[in-house]
This record gives structure tokens, sequence and C-alpha cells, in this order.
């Protein structure tokens, strides 16, 4: 059986807040259960999770060519 963990411990684990280990919860980035009415994640999850590349991609070139008249 796998490791459960708490979101403070996660949050320990990351170097993040909480909040920022229940907002990958909510996103659904990271598997969770609820046993005893707490929210409780998987520990290996929590340290193989690799975040999104930050920022706005790239956008893609068009391919017109502007004529040099």
């Amino acid at each position: 059986m796998e490791e459960l963990i708490t979101l403070k411990e996660a949050a320990a684990l990351r170097g993040v807040t909480r909040s920022a280990i229940h907002y990958l919860v909510k996103m659904k980035r990271i598997r969770s259960v609820e046993k005893y009415g707490r929210v409780l994640v998987y520990r290996a999850e929590v340290v193989k999770f690799k975040p999104l590349p930050a920022g706005r991609p790239a956008m893609k070139a068009t391919g017109k060519k502007k004529s040099t008249k």
C-alpha cells in the first residue's frame, strides 16, 4: 500500500504552502483521498510531481513572408 501524508507534510516536503498543495489536489494534478475527515495525498506523487512550464506559450510562426518591394 502506498504511503499517505497530510497536506501539511506534503507542503513541507515540496517547500511550498499548504494552500499550494490543496490547489494541486483541486486541479487533480495530485491524487488524494479523504479519511477520517482529512484530505491525504500520496507521498510518491508529491515527490515525483513536475510543475508545468510557467508563462504564456510561444506563438507559432504564420509562414507569411513580407514582400521586399
